[in-house]
């Protein structure tokens, strides 16, 4: 039998029951090897950041003597750039072997995960941005609201200075997608630092912190609910390196609209419908994308038991009360439902990696070959998918077992982000806890979540790195990076005893689980 952090009755002997490694006894019952070696993975990650992570020009670190030596000669650029790719490969080695250090996940099993979330991410928060500088923008947006702009009409460029305050250029000329409460948030972070690139960047992290700090109080929780283990279900969503970085050292806004939403779908789950919409609807006002969401927490209100017409009438209470909570939240700035367009309006493009985007490529091909216009097939077969995403979470909303809606909601969050064109590494972590929180089995379904979670740190790590042109470089930081990156990876997939079992095994095959308490 697979385990999938369900509770069962009987407990399990360690000898009847093995983790994904095997190991037993001492191996499991020190989880304190795998805390310390991710520690020193998230401090290697904070050294390299200060060489190759992202500063904004006008910003007086970058005048640092230690901050010139690193970035401006190339042996230094070289030892920050290995330093932060082997510190993020050393941090996803870390969560792989404390979740087997801790695969029977008994009693204090939760708490050796939070330590791991705080040992972890406390370096991740002192680090130069890295994996993006999105944060660098709600600086910029923030200084929109100060200016009396609409951050849903004008671009960054219409501020003074506002390149040397670290904005990528691709946001110069677009709407912010945004929700209203984020905005605010954004003008209140730039009234108390005024807009000075460090402070911003700390109070940012503070904020999206907060969201950690929502996920993991509350995704346990949710997951013991269903009868899950809140352990496993936090170590798999929020304990991996692909979130402490993407969610504390990047310092997304996604963090506070996932822990919004996670706490928002506990308080729907356990029975306090009015303030599971109000945190649902924060957290849709700081990204609209949990708008998703909403039709499930009217279901969650109705109840298991309810026929089609409180189904209806459940899901029609949650938009319209939620609707009206964000035109209030519009009010102020005259922002009104400016961040609609987010939900609208398709952005062009697509990212090779996803499945809207690889296959369609494919098509693409294809068609050329026999003499048809590919473009045409490649953006038919996209169109497809996004409006074949938004048919599955509907058929999700309407049908299924009354009994599961939390494991639909998850289902249909997956499938709105996965068929999409665009996804970003960090937009798996949207539905992820949803999933853990619903069961995720120590089969495939983990095997999948290793690999996607292995690929896109590996991809992050080389693929925002921030050098000079000027500097003298032996081989570019991205290829470095990437044999850095592959050469770990070889070793966790062939060499470690450890780790290699993980995949190439026929699962985590055990004979009983041990009860949540």
């Amino acid at each position: 039998m697979t385990f999938d952090g369900r509770r069962h009755v009987r407990k399990a002997s360690p000898r009847a029951s093995g983790d994904a490694s095997g190991e037993l006894g001492t191996a499991a019952q020190q989880p304190w090897i795998a805390l310390l070696q991710g520690m020193l993975g998230s401090m290697l990650i904070l050294a390299g950041s200060l060489g190759v992570g992202w500063i904004a020009n006008g910003s007086p670190m970058i005048r640092n003597s230690l901050v010139i030596a690193l970035r401006t000669d190339g042996s230094g650029v070289v030892v920050s750039t290995i330093a932060l790719t082997l510190g993020a490969m050393i941090l996803l080695r870390s969560w792989l072997r404390l979740g087997q250090r801790l695969s029977l996940w008994g009693p204090g099993s939760l708490k050796q995960v939070v330590l791991a979330v705080v040992l972890w991410g406390a370096p991740l928060f002192v680090a130069v941005p890295i994996f993006s500088r999105d944060v660098f923008a709600y600086t910029g947006q923030g200084r929109l609201m100060a200016e009396g702009m609409n951050p849903y009409t004008t671009g960054i460029s219409a501020l003074s200075n506002w390149f040397m305050l670290g904005t990528d250029p691709s946001w110069a000329e677009n709407r912010t997608p945004y929700g209203p409460l984020f905005l605010w948030l954004s003008r209140g972070v730039v009234a108390i630092t005024g807009a000075q690139p460090e402070l911003s960047v700390l109070f940012f992290r503070l904020l999206a912190c907060v969201g950690v700090a929502l996920c993991v109080i509350f995704l346990p929780k949710l997951a013991e609910l269903g009868g899950f283990n809140g352990a496993r279900a936090l170590w798999i969503a929020v304990a991996n390196p692909l979130f402490l970085i993407s969610f504390i050292a990047s310092a997304h806004n996604d963090a506070l609209m996932v822990g919004l939403a996670v706490c928002g779908v506990y308080l729907a789950a356990t029975r306090k419908p009015f303030l599971a919409i109000v945190l649902v609807t924060a957290s849709i006002a700081v990204k609209p994308i949990t708008i998703v969401l909403l039709p499930f927490i009217g279901l969650l209100w109705a109840g298991t038991a309810a026929g089609w017409g409180r189904r209806f009438a459940g899901c029609g209470a949650t938009g319209a009360i939620s609707l009206f909570l964000l035109w209030l939240a519009g009010i102020p700035h005259n922002l009104g439902f400016g961040w609609t367009w987010a939900l609208l309006d398709s952005i062009p493009g697509y990212t090779g990696y996803s499945p809207s985007g690889f296959v369609g490529q494919l098509v693409g091909s294809l068609a050329n070959a026999v003499g048809l216009d590919g473009g045409i097939f490649e953006n038919g077969f996209r169109t497809l998918l996004t409006v074949g995403s938004v048919g599955i979470a509907g058929w999700l909303v309407l049908f299924g077992d009354p009994q599961k809606v939390l494991r639909r909601l998850a289902l249909a969050f997956a499938a709105v982000v996965m068929l999409a064109p665009i996804i970003q590494p960090w937009y798996i972590l949207w539905f992820l806890p949803f999933l853990a929180a619903t069961g995720i089995k120590n089969d495939w379904q983990i095997k999948v979540c290793y690999v996607v979670i292995g690929f896109f740190v590996v991809f992050g790590a080389q693929d925002q790195l921030f050098v000079w042109n000027f500097v003298d470089l032996p081989m570019a930081t991205k290829a470095l990076s990437s044999w850095v990156a592959i050469a770990v990876v070889g070793y966790l997939l062939l060499i470690d005893v450890h780790t290699r079992k993980l995949l190439f095994t026929k699962g985590l095959e055990l004979a009983h689980a041990l009860p949540l308490k």
